[in-house]
């Protein structure tokens, strides 16, 4: 953003000056009447209103404020009554960037441009920055002199976030394309990408030029580049590859090859590969070609071949068998030099080894500076590697396999450990056939290693937190069953669930929702040890796997450190979130002999654990298993609870502790299920926000308590108030969120005849969409009652920033508030602190006389409890209410 001076002058409006002022839809009663307005003050109005864009005008020495209606609609959004005011006082956030411009432009007349400029706004309760381009130009009076500033304003939001994306993608996908060019180039083996049916080079490697003629190569088909292919089957294989999508792989294929299109066709050997590429339907549209020229190889191979057919007695074969050898020697040292590897020699009498210039070059080091020892060779080994490598070069000297192969990790100059491919023969033997002389090659092979990684990892990682995803966690939890029972060891089975995480990540947006699982798997992981395994399986779901454990207290203590863990704050960006852990554990072979039955029995002891409370641990027992075969059956039951008149809305009373009357009722969903009795809300209402049944029954109970309000509210001649519960479930689905509102308008009912309960959780981590639904409840008039307060994570900043009406002191505080001070004195702070804030305040459980005589003492509102009633049916209730209500 910067400024311009541009030479031009703010023009007057073309319209009528009366007919501009008779549109003015506002009052200046500051200013006087209109017609006593100076003519300056008309002309900038006049002109104000001649504009299509958004134009203010700051007149006067004191800058007061006049705009159209265009740039109304950008005021409104921060100061909807900003007309007529002093820009000092309407926005004081910009003066102080904005006042030397405005004493310039009024002294000096210059005009000031500003490009994307950004402002923080705050259009619905939340901050966004958006752009505007800005013209700044003085305004003049019918004599020319300057009378004020008219500013108009354009908004530049879309092009200026669209420039930023289209930078970012270009620069990614640029960095992508050099790091495939990067790769592709310094491949030892030949590439190239053939794109469509008729094998067009789209994408050629070095390796492969080489083999090529010396022409262009890219845009053109196989055919073109290289016609003799077309008599030697390489076109029928690439043809039936993109026709069936089945990869081909050949080794030691002759090919002839011109370099030239008038030289003569080359013989050579090659290892090559053809590999599909498939779009997301499953059709071919390239194919990845990869392969080898092992031309080296194969001649060394058929000259010994053919050297060894002639051996026609033991000294021909002494002899020819050198002769070979020394054949194959020169022949392996070319293959290598030309492959691109290092060459080894080694003499084996005097142990001292010859290396190449470029397998110098390999480890980092000039061809002068190399140790050409064996022992520097070896003392350079991994660790790990050292033994196989060293016991596979024995086995070759000593012809127990015929050449030396390894893959291993080999330190180079800079101490750092690369991986190396490593080939070799015995190329001569004494006359007792003992190892006299060997020669091989060494080639890097760091980034196919790599390559390899990466694939392993991409199949067995979790791409957000790198934890061993479900594949590896059940390959590794098989693997620790097979150990442990041929150990008899103590296995045990960890199943973690975040506690709320789905309302965290729903309220917060699922960027959030990653940084809370990043950080959730790196708290887990350093609460147990190296040889442990801790994979996460999907969503917020992570697993443990606790081997060779010695006493069950270990397996609690890691368990208690996972919980205490989780339950510290997650600092986000702006953003502070708190979850807890619910954790089920479960030992091999207790209950469990199988990889599927020790998953199964953690993950039930897991909701055993939520059920009791969350924020702790469960370890898995029979009684589990039932119940959870009796929770499946209990959510096939609830599907048909409401169409078969299952369900039924009970009332408890709520008291005013002043007088011990009756003022308000508190509506709470029962199901009669009809072979088990009565089931309460904190067992079927889990059920129902899990299945996505809440929807139904809490609009159900909703209508069910209107109706009963209305009732009652005509019998008592006032309006009575029903509080009904909405779960988090509720305010985060798609539902339109004025359906109740309109309920109660439709049976002829206000919105004070309804307090919405709701719970800490769903304010704790609030969104949009949810303090919108709130909204709309407050504007019909609704109140809101915040349940169970002082059992969760309370915080004054959402009882400062919602409208809450009452809240609800939790029974556990309430229970022990005549034997417990902690209790009594958080129940007394609550109390005090609430009608600080002018809210009321209900307490809930209250049982005993001494408990009502404690919370009137301290000036608690209302109460509800077992001493008052319990919760009993309508018709029940209303009885109750005519009998011990007092009618307003």
């Amino acid at each position: 953003m910067s400024e311009q001076i541009i030479p031009h002058a703010w023009p007057p409006g073309n319209s009528e000056m009366g007919v501009a002022i008779r549109h003015i839809d506002w009052s200046l009663t500051a200013l006087g009447p209109v017609d006593a307005w100076p003519a300056s003050l008309r002309t900038a109005v006049s002109a104000a209103l001649d504009s299509s864009w958004p134009t203010i005008i700051l007149w006067g020495p004191e800058l007061i404020q006049i705009y159209n209606d265009a740039y109304r609609e950008i005021l409104s959004l921060r100061h909807p009554a900003a007309m007529g005011q002093r820009t000092q006082e309407c926005w004081p956030e910009v003066w102080h960037f904005n006042e030397p411009i405005y004493r310039r432009i009024l002294s000096t007349g210059e005009c000031v441009h500003f490009e994307d400029q950004p402002y923080v706004i705050e259009p619905s309760g939340y901050s966004e920055t958006r752009y505007f381009t800005l013209d700044y130009s003085p305004a003049r009076d019918e004599s020319g002199a300057i009378c004020g500033i008219r500013v108009t304003a354009m908004e530049t939001t879309r092009k200026v976030l669209a420039e930023r994306e289209i930078k970012t993608l270009l620069n990614a996908a640029q960095s992508s394309v050099d790091q495939l060019q990067q790769i592709f180039d310094e491949a030892p083996s030949f590439m190239a990408l053939l794109k469509g049916p008729e094998h067009i080079f789209e994408i050629v490697n070095a390796a492969y030029r080489l083999l090529l003629p010396d022409c262009a190569v890219i845009g053109k088909t196989v055919a073109e580049v290289v016609p003799e292919t077309e008599c030697q089957d390489f076109l029928k294989q690439l043809d039936a590859v993109y026709a069936t999508g089945k990869p081909y792989n050949a080794t030691h294929i002759p090919a002839y090859l011109k370099k030239s299109p008038g030289a003569p066709a080359t013989r050579i050997y090659l290892n090559i590969a053809y590999q599909p590429i498939k779009d997301a339907e499953g059709r071919v549209f390239s194919i990845f070609v990869l392969g080898n020229d092992v031309t080296a190889q194969c001649l060394a191979q058929i000259e010994l071949a053919r050297l060894n057919q002639e051996l026609t007695d033991e000294v021909q074969q002494v002899v020819l068998a050198r002769e070979a050898a020394r054949i194959a020697n020169e022949r392996w040292e070319l293959a290598i030099e030309s492959s691109g590897g290092g060459v080894w020699d080694w003499d084996i009498r005097s142990d001292k080894v010859l290396y190449s210039a470029r397998m110098a070059e390999i480890l980092g080091y000039a061809e002068d500076e190399f140790d050409s020892t064996l022992e520097a060779w070896k003392s350079r080994l991994h660790p790990d590697d050292r033994e196989r490598v060293l016991e596979a070069l024995q086995n070759c000297l000593a012809a127990i396999i015929p050449s030396f192969h390894a893959e291993y990790r080999i330190r180079n100059k800079n101490g750092n450990y690369i991986w190396v491919a490593s080939h070799g023969i015995v190329v001569e033997r004494d006359t007792d056939y003992r190892a006299v002389r060997a020669t091989g090659m060494m080639s890097d092979i760091t980034q196919h290693k790599h390559t390899e990684q990466e694939q392993w990892n991409q199949a067995n990682s979790d791409t957000l937190t790198g934890l061993p995803n479900r594949r590896l966690f059940r390959n590794r939890l098989d693997h620790a069953v097979k150990t442990a029972a041929r150990s008899n060891s103590i296995l045990a089975l960890l199943f973690i669930d975040l506690d709320r995480f789905k309302e965290a990540n729903d309220l917060l947006g699922h960027d959030v929702g990653d940084m809370l699982l990043i950080e959730a798997a790196t708290r887990i992981s350093v609460c147990v040890r190296q040889t442990d395994t801790v994979a996460r399986l999907g969503g917020d779901e992570f697993t443990v796997i606790l081997t060779n454990v010695d006493v069950t207290e270990h397996i609690e203590h890691i368990a208690q450190k996972i919980i205490d863990a989780i339950a510290q704050p997650f600092y986000l960006g702006n953003e502070v979130v708190y979850l807890s852990a619910s954790i089920g554990i479960t030992l091999y072979s207790e209950y469990a002999n199988s990889s599927e039955e020790l998953i199964k029995n953690a993950d039930q002891a897991m909701y055993a654990a939520k059920n009791a409370g969350r924020n702790r641990f469960s370890y898995f027992t029979r009684i589990m298993q039932e119940a959870a075969e009796q929770r499946l059956r209990l959510g096939g039951d609830l599907r048909h609870a409401l169409a078969r008149n299952q369900i039924e809305v009970f009332y408890q009373p709520v008291v005013d502790l002043k007088n011990g009357q009756i003022v308000k009722a508190e509506a709470l969903a029962r199901w009669h299920h009809p072979i088990l009795g009565m089931i309460e809300p904190t067992v079927f209402i889990p059920i129902a926000e899990e299945t996505g049944q809440i929807k139904s029954i809490g609009d159900w109970v909703f209508k069910h308590a209107a109706d009963c309000s209305k009732r009652w509210g005509q019998q008592l001649g006032c309006v009575f108030q029903i509080a009904v519960n909405k779960s988090p479930a509720q305010f985060l689905s798609h539902a339109d969120a004025t359906a109740w509102a309109r309920h109660l308008h439709g049976i002829g009912l206000t919105g004070s005849s309804i307090v919405i309960e709701i719970t800490e959780g769903l304010l704790l981590h609030t969104s949009p969409v949810v303090a919108a639904k709130l909204s709309v409840f407050r504007d019909c008039g609704m109140q809101l009652a915040l349940d169970d307060f002082g059992t969760g994570y309370s915080s004054m900043s959402y009882l400062q920033k919602f409208d809450i009406d009452y809240l609800k002191i939790d029974q556990s505080f309430v229970a022990g508030i005549t034997g417990n001070e902690a209790d009594r004195a958080i129940a007394e702070s609550i109390i005090v602190m609430a009608h600080r804030l002018g809210l009321q305040v209900i307490a809930e459980g209250i049982e005993t006389p001494e408990q009502q005589a404690l919370l009137i003492a301290a000036g608690c509102d209302y109460g509800q409890g077992f001493l008052f009633s319990q919760a009993v049916p309508a018709d029940d209730f209303g009885r109750i209410l005519m009998e011990n209500m007092i009618p307003a």
